[in-house]
């Protein structure tokens, strides 16, 4: 039994600039540092330094400030004095900031002394500036104040879902359970009763996407794209790969992993012995074991993640075990959270906040090791010099996540206490890894094409979205009678109208995580010492120099993927 101590606790670090008792009650709290920042004299390169720590002890206090907002909101969605508190800042701190920020992104990129500053980050946070001075438009400010407003929507109308089975009310994710029940007929009811239950409310989420493509659409001209699927690739800074890059993995992966998909579906079909595979029966054990139950409370999950994480690594484990301390977790599910799972960097503390909608099952220990994976990214990152050292794009941040679900599988037994749920838990998530590839390519084509042609109408939106869902999807299962139901699968997918075009990340770190793995396989040592020096650069390289450092290609070619795929294949026929 491993003895687990509370860690030494991360203290905050001092306010030289803003001072220990900032209050943030109203734009006038905040102004005089951007004024400050704005309009002193820079004589010297050591004080061109000292204003960029300024300008980052300044931002992650408001980062920070946000985050506590956002955090409290998701976990109680109906509570009007927390909906109040969040969109105080969206409306009155945010469009502020984003003429400062561009005002301040100006000063330092004009400075004489910019090439003294020589320390590694500088040169990419610099490239980001420029970028961000590049695609400003001051018009487009109320514009993103809008679509936050709007964009918040979603988690309220998402979280108020609920149906109720067996008298009793639950969330949609509770009755998600019940898929994995060996009787048919209470999968069927199951599904049907969610997905009745999502139509409900399809022609309202179809009005809010109406209004975000249409917002974000006047966004990207303003700023002289083409379309707003170009406007982001700029915004979120893809430096590093293009739109035609992500048209070849959807290619890739049609290619290269669909026929697995195919594979795995007609399997299953034919183990569960019926006449039609049906959506309600792709969850089910197709031998009809009972569904696997990791754990049975959200406190136990973190437990056993805990025990798991120090295996790995005791460092590892004292990540979560600071969090825990801290109350930095709200893990199960219940009535009036917003869907979805998160890990909220604080910049200030250093210590994130994991938010999730846990119920028993595998899914739901799997994302805690993968919300765990950015908060240990986050832990490692917490002391570089600024606050956009630590920000890392979502390729490397998704490679730190999904990395820890395949590294601490070794340890799963820490939730199973036979060898046949142990080996059964890591063929699914094995299988799920073949399935994640296909999805993703499906939600990023399909955001591609809605913002190509942002006056579709939602019915075109449908057609369009079935087509691309039948490219990606296996051949086997039958939709007969529910295609209604179909047409409005992307609605589920919380990125789409929260985090525009943050989806194709988990593609690529997907690809990266599996090399992560196969490197930890045959090296354990190796292989981890390479993840942790990956995580330690934040985001002071070139994402393709952040994955050297983990000692895998930043490549989604087919031969990239077929070869991953492979060793997957490899690695789940050894556990059947």
């Amino acid at each position: 039994m491993i003895q687990e101590e509370t860690p030494t606790l991360p203290q905050r670090h001092a306010r030289p600039f803003i001072g220990e008792e900032i209050q943030l009650t109203s734009w006038e709290d905040v102004l005089p540092f951007y004024e400050n920042l704005k309009n002193r004299e820079i004589t010297t390169a050591a004080e061109l330094r000292q204003w960029f720590l300024d300008r980052s002890e300044l931002e992650s206090y408001l980062s920070e400030n946000f985050a506590w907002r956002y955090i409290r909101q998701t976990c109680d969605t109906a509570n009007e004095e927390l909906i109040q508190a969040l969109q105080f800042f969206i409306s009155e701190i945010q469009p502020k900031l984003a003429v400062y920020s561009n005002d301040l992104d100006k000063k330092a990129t004009e400075s004489t002394f910019l090439q003294e500053l020589t320390d590694q980050g500088f040169d990419i946070t610099i490239r980001s500036m420029l970028k961000a001075i590049e695609i400003f438009r001051e018009e487009n400010v109320p514009l993103q104040t809008q679509l936050q407003t709007e964009e918040r929507k979603y988690g309220a109308i998402a979280g108020a879902m609920t149906v109720t089975l067996d008298g009793e009310e639950m969330t949609l994710q509770k009755a998600g359970d019940r898929l994995q029940s060996a009787d048919r007929a209470v999968r069927e009811e199951a599904w049907r009763a969610i997905m009745e239950r999502r139509y409900q409310d399809h022609e309202k989420l179809d009005e809010l996407m109406n209004t975000l493509v249409r917002l974000r659409d006047q966004v990207g001209r303003n700023a002289g794209f083409a379309n707003y699927r170009d406007y982001m690739f700029a915004a979120m800074g893809r430096f590093d790969y293009t739109p035609q890059d992500c048209f070849d993995f959807h290619e890739a992966v049609h290619e290269a992993v669909v026929p697995m998909l195919n594979q795995m579906a007609q399997a299953r079909k034919d183990t569960l012995q019926v006449d039609a595979l049906r959506p309600w029966d792709n969850k089910v054990d197709p031998q009809g074991r009972l569904p696997l139950k990791p754990f049975a409370s959200g406190q136990e999950l973190l437990e056993k993640t805990i025990r798991c994480f120090t295996r790995l690594d005791p460092f590892l484990g004292d990540c979560l075990r600071i969090m825990k301390s801290m109350g930095h977790l709200d893990l199960e599910s219940r009535k009036g959270k917003a869907p979805g799972g998160y890990n909220y960097p604080l910049d200030e503390i250093g210590v994130p906040f994991i938010f999730m909608n846990a119920t028993s099952n595998l899914r739901d220990m799997v994302t805690l090791l993968h919300e765990g994976g950015h908060a240990v990214h986050s832990l490692v990152t917490r002391d570089l010099t600024l606050n956009s050292f630590k920000h890392t794009p979502a390729e490397v941040a998704e490679l730190a996540s999904m990395s820890m679900e395949l590294l601490t599988m070794d340890y799963w037994d820490e939730f199973f206490d036979n060898e046949e749920d142990l080996r059964r838990a890591k063929i699914e998530h094995l299988e799920s890894i073949i399935e994640t590839l296909p999805w993703v390519a499906t939600i990023d084509k399909f955001q591609h094409r809605m913002y190509e042609h942002p006056d579709h109408t939602a019915e075109h939106r449908s057609v369009a979205w079935t087509h691309i869902y039948r490219q990606f999807n296996d051949s086997v299962t039958d939709w007969t009678d529910l295609e209604k139901y179909r047409a409005y699968l992307w609605q589920r997918q919380l990125h789409l109208y929260e985090v525009p075009f943050y989806y194709i990340e988990y593609g690529i770190a997907q690809l990266g995580a599996i090399g992560v793995w196969k490197n930890y396989r045959e090296n354990p040592a190796q292989g981890l010492q390479g993840y942790l020096d990956a995580l330690k650069l934040g985001y002071t390289a070139p994402i393709g120099k952040i994955y050297e450092a983990a000692r895998v290609p930043f490549d989604f070619s087919k031969a990239h993927i077929t070869e991953l795929m492979n060793f997957v294949r490899d690695e789940l026929e050894a556990l059947r």
